[in-house]
């Protein structure tokens, strides 16, 4: 049972990595293409930081995690009203690139005061259907970028 159990682990941890290197159907067992996947990087025309705002790879879409700023770049109000720009920001970013919130189907959310997190809750699930809340993780950090108090990456579903 402990060998069938570890194998489970060792798989669920390198699932996402092989998915990404893996032939896709119609691959050499199948006489089919071996290409991997497109990866397309799409970078805000207006930021200086280095960085992908979202990267296609094939059909997963990935957002780098959008803070709690509004569209001067500068925090926003409490921790409800930074949820509400993080995930604005997070829309957009999916918007700019032909998909939305509702193909989120992960996030990673990064909080400065975990006391903080009902209240970042009561905004979160704002944003989704009940029967369709994204997979989440969820940690408490000492510190984010521009003293923001949430950081919020999601991972999306958009077939091309």
């Amino acid at each position: 049972m402990r060998i069938a159990s570890l194998s489970l682990v060792i798989c669920l941890l390198t699932g996402p990595a092989l998915a990404l290197t893996a032939a896709p159907p119609g691959g050499p067992a199948e006489g089919g293409d071996t290409a991997p996947p497109t990866v397309q990087f799409y970078r805000p025309e207006t930021t200086k930081v280095p960085y992908s705002q979202v990267v296609r790879v094939g059909d997963i879409l990935y957002v780098s995690g959008q803070l709690g700023v509004n569209q001067d770049g500068k925090v926003v109000g409490d921790i409800a009203a930074q949820a509400k720009a993080a995930l604005d920001n997070v829309d957009a970013a999916l918007t700019r690139v032909g998909s939305g919130i509702g193909a989120v189907f992960k996030c990673t959310v990064m909080l400065t005061d975990m006391a903080q997190w009902a209240a970042f809750n009561q905004v979160y699930v704002s944003y989704f259907k009940p029967d369709r809340l994204p997979a989440r993780s969820a940690m408490g950090v000492s510190a984010l970028p521009l003293g923001s108090g949430i950081e919020i990456e999601c991972w999306a579903y958009a077939p091309k």
